[in-house]
């Protein structure tokens, strides 16, 4: 009986700690799910809230680029089962060329910027103005957008509409360059929305791809150098390929949050429904568009004009995890012949 007791007393523990681990996995796990279980929340909520507005609007909200809420003054009518003003009409397909275009030139002329700075400022610069720039960046990461959109309306603008936009109206009328030909309006537009998104994502894909570059082990490098390889020669064969995942996921979080941009956009952009005649004139997107109909939307009585928000939400939504999708297919297949520290997992 003596021997017995501490062989009982002794699995008490054992076997309280096993309960514990198996509660804090069963914890952990959850809190896993927590992010999938939120998004998929939001698709149902959107996809219920929007189904009207997709019965209502069916392929025209893809085809159209007509937004109209329809009359205000009259009796809502029905079609096929759903009510709605007399007159409303929602076509989203200015809507999604204005996101997709504002955001493919944001990423087009910030993400040169932003890698270029990220290796300067990682490889080039002694450490203290290293750190002095890192730290500008994660400050101006953190600027609120719509502080950014107001300069971007009261400063940018019209300085782009006065003294940089009239010399690119002038470049050589060929088929290239036709889009940068015609009235250069007052400052509000594609270009300008397009440069204030492209100065919104730089610290974004900078500050990830200068800290992706300082984990490059230096094992490699001495060793490049050992071969008799330049630092030009050792960045292109060692580090570029080494981070190139990584900086393609910083490029696709700079992307998304171009997409989904809202005041910032709403301010610089013009916030005209339409097709953009040339690269300064007005347009605008998705986001901007859902902040500033809202008000209006919510005095239709039939509720469609809010639906059809939801619908167009949606679509920004599906647009979103298409990027991150196909981007995330991109660096499993980048990260397959290098071993990176942040490979096909990322």
């Amino acid at each position: 009986m003596a021997q017995e007791a501490p062989g009982a007393g002794g699995k008490r523990p054992l076997e309280g700690r096993g309960r514990s681990l198996r509660v804090l996995r069963a914890l952990l796990g959850a809190a896993a799910g927590v992010p999938a279980l939120a998004l998929a929340a939001m698709v149902a909520v959107l996809l219920v809230e929007a189904m009207p507005a997709i019965r209502y609007n069916g392929l025209g909200l893809f085809t159209s680029g007509l937004w109209s809420i329809g009359s205000l003054y009259s009796q809502p009518v029905r079609t096929g089962g759903v009510l709605h003003l007399v007159g409303a009409h929602y076509g989203a397909l200015w809507l999604i060329v204005g996101t997709v275009e504002s955001s493919a030139l944001a990423l087009l002329i910030g993400f040169p910027v932003a890698y270029g700075a990220a290796v300067i400022i990682a490889e080039r610069l002694p450490r203290p103005l290293a750190a002095s720039l890192g730290l500008c960046l994660e400050v101006l990461a953190g600027i609120p957008s719509v502080v950014i959109g107001l300069w971007g309306v009261l400063v940018l603008g019209p300085f782009l509409a006065h003294d940089i936009y009239p010399e690119l109206a002038k470049l050589p009328d060929v088929p290239v360059l036709d889009f940068f030909r015609g009235g250069v309006g007052s400052g509000e537009g594609l270009l300008t929305a397009g440069l204030v998104l492209a100065l919104m994502i730089i610290p974004i894909i900078a500050a990830t791809s200068r800290d992706l570059l300082r984990q490059v082990p230096r094992a490699p490098k001495e060793g490049a150098a050992a071969l008799g390889m330049t630092r030009r020669e050792t960045f292109k064969a060692v580090q570029s390929r080494w981070i190139r995942s990584g900086v393609a996921g910083a490029a696709v979080l700079g992307l998304g949050r171009a997409l989904g941009e809202t005041i910032a956009v709403a301010l610089v952009s013009g916030s005209q429904i339409q097709n953009p005649s040339n690269i300064y004139d007005t347009m605008t997107t998705i986001a901007a568009t859902v902040v500033q109909q809202l008000d209006s939307a919510l005095t239709d009585p039939s509720h469609l004009a809010v639906r059809s928000l939801a619908e167009v939400a949606l679509v920004l939504l599906l647009i979103t995890l298409a990027v991150n999708s196909l981007a995330r297919l991109l660096v499993r297949r980048s990260a397959r012949d290098v071993a990176l520290p942040v490979g096909a997992g990322l």
